[in-house]
């Protein structure tokens, strides 16, 4: 799994951009993210000073643990289900086409028809097209109060290695509204940096107070992490609505770390990203029938002893009890789990199939049998591979761990 960590830092630097309302031209980002990740890079596994974790634990969470009973509940009300769209507007790795962005607008009002309109992008999406579709959309679709509030839409804020300030947050922030055309549903930090991210917490704070989000949460954040910026929020009166974490049958790590635990006790909505582990939880692929580019390596690495083969099995049979698909016997588990599987959707089909994973739940007997199976399966991502600052160097808060 080596070689998959710099091409996904590639695909994720080649989308994120800074530019507000215009698209970055792309060599100038590449160029600018090339050196920018670099950096960071080194930044993440040099040993640096500041104050050790245990302070801020000490410190800052006790004080918070208090603050945070008396928050007042999210203002969110999310559906059991939402739909991913990094691949709306993406041409590096999902091949996005701009001539077939009437089929994302179908996905789009047949997801409002359903009401479970709760869309997830982010400013790194397509250099901001993905927000700008999105909102395009929700304008032309929503001409009342009532249909438009039936909508949700979460966006990321890039942690990028320049971005150091407060204000950092505020600007981006301010960009995505522009593009969205109003106040972002759930503003979150995509994924932690090497440095500054208290920083962050504070432009979080900022950004919901002068009322440009409604809610605010975190992504790819690990316990201690999690748990630190809630304790900063919590002091503002503000409080940390959600933490969006890869998870699925192929990627159990939250369960076993305690990170699930974590966000429970917090009352963190978890969010669930890639729960069909790279379309490797949809049947469709087999050892002689393997996805291409850099999710090839990770098949081969899972056919390797049968483990993963018998999870498919266990899956379809589940899925033929109830005249469904494999791909709605793992959104269903990780609903079961108490997350919000949030699965991408191309294409009208991709949608129907998705959302119709709640016409029907698992049995105790089967998520038992699910969580058995997929327990024993090997070579999947593991949390080392993955592309994201392990610690803090100012503070030595450990910011990821699954």
């Amino acid at each position: 799994m080596k070689s998959i960590a710099p091409l996904v830092l590639l695909a994720n630097a080649y989308q994120q951009c800074e530019a507000l309302s215009a698209p970055t031209p792309r060599r100038d980002f590449l160029e600018k993210s090339a050196i920018a990740i670099s950096t960071s890079t080194i930044a993440t596994t040099t040993s640096g000073g500041g104050r050790p974790p245990a302070a801020f634990a000490s410190d800052e969470l006790a004080v918070a643990a208090a603050a945070s009973k008396s928050l007042p509940p999210s203002p969110l009300t999310l559906p059991k289900i939402g739909l991913g769209a990094w691949a709306w507007g993406d041409s590096l790795f999902w091949g996005y086409d701009a001539k077939k962005d009437d089929e994302l607008r179908e996905v789009f009002d047949y997801a409002l028809e359903k009401d479970l309109a709760f869309f997830d992008t982010a400013e790194l999406y397509g250099l901001g097209r993905s927000e700008y579709l999105l909102g395009k959309f929700r304008k032309e679709a929503c001409t009342t109060k009532e249909l438009d509030d039936r909508v949700t839409i979460a966006s990321k804020f890039a942690a990028l290695p320049w971005r150091t300030k407060r204000q950092d947050v505020v600007k981006a922030c301010e960009a995505s509204v522009k593009r969205l055309g109003q106040p972002v549903d759930l503003y979150q930090i995509h994924f932690p940096n090497a440095y500054a991210n208290e920083a962050y917490w504070d432009g979080l704070g900022d950004a919901y107070e002068q009322g440009l989000v409604k809610a605010v949460g975190v992504s790819n954040y690990g316990v201690d992490a999690m748990r630190a910026c809630h304790a900063k929020l919590a002091a503002r009166g503000i409080k940390l609505a959600s933490n969006q974490i890869q998870m699925s049958l192929l990627y159990r790590w939250p369960i076993t770390n305690g990170l699930l635990d974590a966000c429970k006790e917090l009352d963190v909505q978890v969010l669930s990203y890639s729960p069909l582990a790279l379309g490797y939880l949809t049947g469709k692929y087999n050892a002689d029938n393997l996805p291409k580019g850099p999710r090839a390596k990770i098949g081969k690495d899972l056919y390797a002893d049968g483990s993963y083969d018998n999870l498919l099995t266990v899956m379809k049979d589940i899925a033929a009890k109830h005249d469904a698909v494999p791909s709605q016997v793992a959104l269903n588990w990780a609903i079961a789990k108490g997350t919000i599987p949030i699965p991408g959707a191309r294409t009208i089909n991709q949608a129907k199939q998705n959302l119709a994973a709640l016409d029907w739940t698992l049995s105790a007997a089967e998520e038992k049998l699910l969580d058995e199976t997929s327990a024993r399966v090997t070579g999947f991502v593991t949390p080392d591979k993955n592309p994201f600052p392990k610690t803090d160097k100012d503070t030595g808060l450990t910011m990821y761990d699954s």
